[in-house]
Order: structure tokens, then C-alpha cells, then sequence
């Protein structure tokens, strides 16, 4: 999906990369973990609106978050990252794509304590949706690459202490929106705990014959009602064709309808 448009082989290389059919452009490591199908699906997934404050949690370089900002005009939106040097790209990334005023990077642990995040301008309460895409991965087969390992790989508890940042960044009834693995179900789902309702899980196909590759989920805080299961998104055809909806929404930056 992404575009290198420069590309070294030093260490430490960074490469511009396109994102929504080149309506942004990127730049991030050319090692270690890069943004992909995931970041654009959470962006087009998290129904924000003008005049409302999202934070993405895990932001990386900052492809879910821009998305998003591209898309929502008037939404503010606080990338939150734990790597000190894609945070500093996030922050380059937004003022490149003329999003500084409405997008910033914050360098911070999600698994920080609360007092960090209050420092940070982040008290409870604070956001109407937050998004994110936890690292997934058993630790047992780490990549040997530092950033994809602490971009991919999560131990026991992850998933929950995330989420227990996001209620805690959540105002009441704010929405909680993240991608996770498609075998994950049963722990997404006790992760979510009693503090979140209204449960919306979209599973995510490559091509109609085969099994899902990803779920998507949004949760409201505090709200009590029931678990819905909802049609799959297909993203292509058995020979390979995008289909018209995904190809709206990875290189058009469409917003993708939970109903």
C-alpha cells in the first residue's frame, strides 16, 4: 500500500512513504516496523467528528492519527508514543502535512503512570475516542529488530493495560475503537472487561474463501448494551482485486460505516 519515495540503505534511513494514495506523505525508519493496511483501517474505523479530541495510543510515526486528522476537519487528535525517535517523526509527520495546528506527539509509555500522562496534558476524562493498534504477538518469537519488537511484540497483560488506559482517558460514554488479531476475540473481549458496551466486532477478510486476518472493534464507556457481531470487511477478491469499499477507504481515506 505504501509507496517508497526515498530509500537508503544506511542505518538509521528514513524514507517518505505515501498514505491514501498520496494525499499524505510519511516519513519513517526503513527498518523496524512500518505502517501499513492496519493504520488506515483503525483511522477509518474511529468515528470522530469535528470539534472532538481523539488520542491515539502506540501512534508510531503517526499514520492512524493523520489519517484521521486528514479526514475529520476540526478534530484534534494527541499521538502517543513510547519510542522517543517516531515521536519526534509523528510531530515532523504532522507539520509536513500541514496538521501541526491540530495534531501533536506526545513521548510517553502507555503503561506510564497516570501522573505522567496528567504532566503530559492528558487528564482522565479527557478524550471522546481514543484508537489504537496494541502489539499483538507472542514475545516467545520476537523479531531481532528492536523497533518491530516493541512495535509487534506483547506480553501477558498488554492488551488489558492498554485498554485500561483508554477508560481512563475516556470521558463517560467516549469510544474506545482498536484493530487486533482475529484469534484474539475471546481475550479482546475480557480485556474489555465491565467498563465498556455497546461491543461492535467487524471482522476483517484478505479475500472472501479464507478466515478472518483482523477484527476491528468499537466499545462505548459505561454504556450496558449488548455484544453485536457485524458483517465482514473483504478488502479483495479471490483474484486479487480490491473491492470497490476497501479501496475507498485505504486510498481515499473513506470512513468506514459500522452500520
Amino acid at each position: 500500500m505504501a509507496a517508497d519515495i526515498f530509500i537508503t540503505a544506511e542505518a538509521g534511513a528514513i524514507s517518505e512513504d505515501a498514505l491514501l494514495g498520496g494525499r499524505l506523505i510519511l516519513r519513517q525508519p526503513v527498518r523496524g516496523h512500518r505502517f501499513g493496511h492496519d493504520a488506515v483501517l483503525l483511522a477509518a474505523a474511529t468515528p470522530a467528528r469535528a470539534g472532538q479530541h481523539a488520542i491515539e495510543l502506540g501512534a508510531g510515526v503517526g499514520a492512524a492519527g493523520l489519517a484521521l486528522a486528514w479526514r475529520v476537519d476540526g478534530l484534534t487528535v494527541t499521538l502517543v508514543e513510547l519510542d522517543a525517535s517516531l515521536a519526534a517523526l509523528a510531530r515532523e509527520n504532522a507539520a509536513r502535512n500541514v496538521l501541526g495546528k491540530r495534531v501533536r506527539a506526545v513521548w510517553l509509555d502507555v503503561a506510564a503512570p497516570p501522573a505522567q500522562f496528567v504532566s503530559a496534558g492528558l487528564t482522565p476524562g479527557v478524550a471522546d475516542h481514543v484508537f489504537m493498534n496494541p502489539p499483538f504477538n507472542a514475545p516467545h518469537n520476537p523479531s531481532p529488530d528492536p523497533g518491530r519488537r516493541l512495535a509487534r511484540a506483547a506480553s501477558p497483560g498488554t492488551l488489558a493495560q492498554w485498554i485500561d488506559t483508554a477508560e481512563r482517558l475516556l470521558h463517560p460514554q467516549g469510544v474506545l475503537t482498536l484493530i487486533w488479531r482475529a484469534d484474539g476475540l475471546a481475550e479482546l473481549l475480557a480485556a474489555l472487561g465491565a467498563a465498556f458496551g455497546a461491543i461492535a466486532i467487524m471482522p476483517v477478510y484478505s479475500k472472501p474463501e479464507v478466515v478472518a486476518i483482523r477484527l476491528l472493534a468499537r466499545a462505548i464507556k459505561g454504556s450496558r448494551a449488548p455484544l453485536s457481531v457485524l458483517p465482514g470487511l473483504i478488502l479483495a477478491e479471490s483474484d486479487n482485486r480490491p473491492r470497490a469499499q476497501a479501496e475507498a477507504i485505504l486510498r481515499d481515506g473513506a470512513a468506514l460505516a459500522w452500520t
